[in-house]
């Protein structure tokens, strides 16, 4: 609890005054050097400020974090909505992936009940909605950039990515809210088809799995993170054939094999750790396998979380953040509120000292 404390007392203390998160701008002059457009920029923000919602979402609530919280939905309903970067960059889909996540849990959260509320997450919830129908490309899911560009709708996708928005278009036709059921189908077989038989996801789709021997980013210990993410989302949105088996069976595998997480946390490079783990693997992946816990037997739960905190405690900065990916504070942003997910997701309600 003292770590999720320090972590939540650190979002508030970074909120803008107009409740959003981080600078939609380059911040420092080594982010220039990737080539993004300056839209990206923006981009990440609106992503890292969906998350850092819905890591107030979830923890125990008082008077400081619920006006932070208000603030901070209020800021993602009102401001512009995304533009793609450049042809090559599709960056809006951390905005819009994460943007209509957030939104769906608000639009299901109590305190957010009023008319008022309602038609404000629900104009903006469908506005990045749009967007994800706009951009979900042929196979059914959505990724960030674009190899060679044949078409406006994108013609590449990635497993996670997908799978981290598949049980909000599940949950939002609860919601009555109009989607086209197809959409989430499609993302749903998406995910499904990613699937390989050694328990691994494929980083994306390929006629032949790119399983190849090595240090394959497709094998186990490249997957960790994905294998969490894939049968949380698969589970969520209705999809018996991930039993506890196969949800025990990730886990399993993610603690087993963590020292390939590890070893990649903090790495300057994308995918420089073994079996090409990128850094920002980390925080993604610990967050889901919180998630994924709590789908099985209540009586199984904590002996997972046990060993989740652990790796997450010890990663905390003397600030209250955390961090994988060095760069940016939206990294920050994210890093924080997907660890802040994480610890919450093993822990009863309680009321919290500070």
């Amino acid at each position: 609890r003292t770590v999720l404390q320090r972590a939540v007392k650190f979002l508030l203390t970074k909120q803008n005054a107009d409740g959003s998160w981080c600078s939609d701008a380059i911040e420092t002059l080594s982010e220039a050097s990737f080539g993004f457009s300056l839209e990206t920029w923006y981009c990440f923000k609106l992503g890292a400020n969906g998350l850092a919602v819905q890591a107030l979402l979830a923890v125990d609530e008082t008077s400081e974090r619920r006006a932070a919280l208000e603030r901070a939905v209020r800021y993602l309903c009102t401001t512009r909505v995304p533009k793609r970067g450049s042809s090559w960059d599709v960056d809006y889909a951390w905005s819009s992936v994460e943007g209509f996540v957030a939104l769906v849990e608000v639009a299901r959260d109590p305190r957010f009940a009023s008319p008022e509320w309602q038609t404000l997450v629900k104009t903006r919830a469908l506005e990045f909605y749009a967007l994800l129908e706009m951009t979900q490309e042929p196979l059914g899911g959505w990724g960030y950039y674009e190899g060679p560009v044949v078409s406006r709708r994108p013609t590449w996708s990635t497993s996670f990515t997908t799978a981290s928005v598949v049980p909000a278009l599940y949950e939002a036709q609860k919601l009555g809210w109009p989607l086209d059921p197809k959409v989430g189908e499609r993302a749903l077989k998406y995910v499904q088809k990613c699937a390989l038989p050694n328990g691994a996801y494929e980083y994306d789709l390929n006629p032949i799995p790119r399983v190849n021997g090595g240090e394959s980013i497709n094998d186990v210990k490249g997957s960790l993170s994905r294998i969490q993410v894939c049968n949380w989302a698969r589970r969520r949105a209705g999809d018996a054939s991930v039993t506890d088996d196969k949800l025990r069976s990730g886990l399993e595998a993610f603690f087993r094999e963590h020292k390939f997480l590890d070893e990649a946390r903090l790495r300057p490079i994308p995918h420089e750790g073994y079996y090409a783990v990128a850094a920002y693997f980390y925080f993604f992946g610990h967050c889901y396998a919180g998630l994924a816990i709590n789908l099985l037997p209540p009586g199984e739960r904590e002996a997972f979380h046990q060993q989740l905190r652990g790796e997450l405690a010890k990663c905390q900065w003397k600030d209250g953040s955390f961090m994988d990916f060095l760069g940016s504070s939206h990294m920050q942003i994210a890093a924080t509120s997907f660890a802040t997910l994480a610890l919450q997701a093993g822990l009863e309600p309680d009321v919290p000292t500070s």
